[in-house]
Parts: structure tokens; C-alpha cells; sequence
């Protein structure tokens, strides 16, 4: 069972688990990839990499009747300084549960550790303005990030695409409580990511957040007002995001 609700622009669903939560998120977003490749040559998806996930991805994998070779996937954040082979770097992760997984036409990688960051953020900003983003599969950081937009960083005009940010402490903990890293002293400092408009462009927007340590930025996120205070608030404006939540994530509400 589902409990369905509207907060602003945004749809909201409230489900048992974690696990019926990814089952779910994945159907219908099958169901709109499926309407997407009748009417496009080709699909254009960014995805999140975090255990938040899993279930999703898991699932979306089991899809039918979705021709992923005409889809490119490309990804919204990535670690500076980890090495190559790392499993903590969000490209590893997707490649690991998903890019290796379905066959897809191009996959998109950031390079967290070129030698001209700026140059990398330019880079694969210019190809998502030339391969314009049709699906963001997203989830929401414990401080209510997007990506890797924590509120210091967090610009809902930015004039970029991609840049070069500092990440918070509670962001960097995040990654400790997840299980990624075992220490915060583990954790780097620096990433590349989307930037809020960046994000915002998709057409359409899938937000998974299970769990019970996102059940504060769920409050703030579908409570507060809208800001760069609380930047996954933004999604209230979206014209077609859905947020996908469990009974942990919603404790607050």
C-alpha cells in the first residue's frame, strides 16, 4: 500500500518499506522511460549514486521492454582525490550496479581526478547541454543536498553546470553513516557535481530517500520554505518530480 500527496509542484509517495519504495519507484519509472523511447530516438538519464539507491536500481534493472541501448547515462557528482579503481567514486558505484548491468548506448563518466577541474566541470557540462537530460534519478543528503549542492554551496540561479565544491561536515558524515567510509578523516573534501539548475532541467525528476536518518531533511524539505537554507525544497517548483519515501524517511511528517 502507497499513500499518495501533493506538496506544491510535487508529488509525493509514502510507502511501507524501503524495499517496496525501490520496487515501486522503479515500475513507474520504467513506465515513463517506456513512453520516453516512443517518442525519442534517444533517452537521456543522470543518476545518483549513493546506498540510498539500491533498491531502485536493483529493480529499474529488472525492468522489461526498455530498450537501453538507446539510452545514455550520465552521473551527477563525483569525488577529487580517491583513486581510480575506488569503490567509494560514484562512477565505480554506478558502473558496478547499473552501467555494467544493462546494455546501455553511452555512459557519461565525471573524472574526479583530472588535472584541470575547472577544465573536467566545462567538459561534461558542454555534454549535458549538447545531450539535454530527459530523467534525473536523484535522492536527498541528511542536509538536504542535491547532489553534492550542500546549502553553503547551494545556487538556484547558478550560472554553471557543473562546478568544483567543498563539502560540509554533515555531508562528509553522511558518507561514514552509510556505511562508504569508516572514518570522516576517510572522506574526501572535494567534489565535482551538478549544480540546482543543472538538476532542475530535467524533464522529468525521480527522488528516492528511504530511511530514518533522512527523515529530518524530509521535514525541511517538503515544511520549510523554499531556499537555499534547505536545497532539495527547490523540487516543490519542479513541474514533474515525484518523491519516493518509506515510513522511516516520512516519520516526521
Amino acid at each position: 500500500m502507497s499513500k499518495l500527496s501533493q506538496v506544491d509542484s510535487l508529488t509525493v509517495r509514502l510507502y511501507e518499506s524501503r524495499s517496496l519504495l525501490g520496487a515501486a519507484a522503479a515500475k513507474i519509472a520504467g513506465e515513463k522511460l517506456r513512453a520516453l523511447l516512443k517518442k525519442k530516438e534517444t533517452v537521456n538519464i543522470v543518476f545518483a549514486a549513493a546506498p540510498s539507491q539500491n533498491e531502485f536500481l536493483a529493480s529499474l534493472t529488472n525492468e522489461k521492454n526498455i530498450d537501453w541501448k538507446r539510452v545514455r547515462a550520465f552521473h551527477m557528482d563525483e569525488y577529487t582525490g580517491l583513486p581510480d579503481r575506488a569503490p567509494q567514486r560514484f562512477g565505480n558505484f554506478l558502473k558496478l550496479h547499473f552501467f555494467d548491468i544493462v546494455p546501455l548506448r553511452e555512459t557519461h563518466y565525471m573524472h574526479g581526478n583530472s588535472g584541470n577541474l575547472e577544465n573536467e566541470c566545462r567538459r561534461y557540462g558542454e555534454l549535458l547541454l549538447r545531450f539535454p537530460t530527459d530523467v534525473v534519478f536523484m535522492g536527498i543528503g541528511e542536509n538536504t543536498h542535491i547532489a553534492f549542492n550542500d546549502p553553503h554551496v547551494a545556487k538556484f540561479n547558478d550560472p554553471a553546470m557543473v562546478k568544483v565544491v567543498d563539502l560540509d561536515e554533515a555531508c562528509r558524515q553522511q558518507q561514514v553513516n552509510d556505511g562508504c567510509f569508516n572514518t570522516l578523516e576517510q572522506v574526501p573534501r572535494m567534489a565535482l557535481t551538478l549544480t540546482v539548475p543543472a538538476l532542475m532541467k530535467g524533464d522529468h525528476i525521480f527522488c528516492m530517500v528511504p530511511g530514518k536518518r533522512k527523515a529530518q531533511a524530509i521535514y525541511h524539505t517538503l515544511r520549510d520554505d523554499i531556499g537555499e537554507k534547505y536545497p532539495s525544497t527547490i523540487l516543490r517548483t519542479h513541474p514533474s518530480a515525484e518523491l519516493f519515501i518509506d515510513s522511516d524517511s516520512g516519520a516526521l511528517l
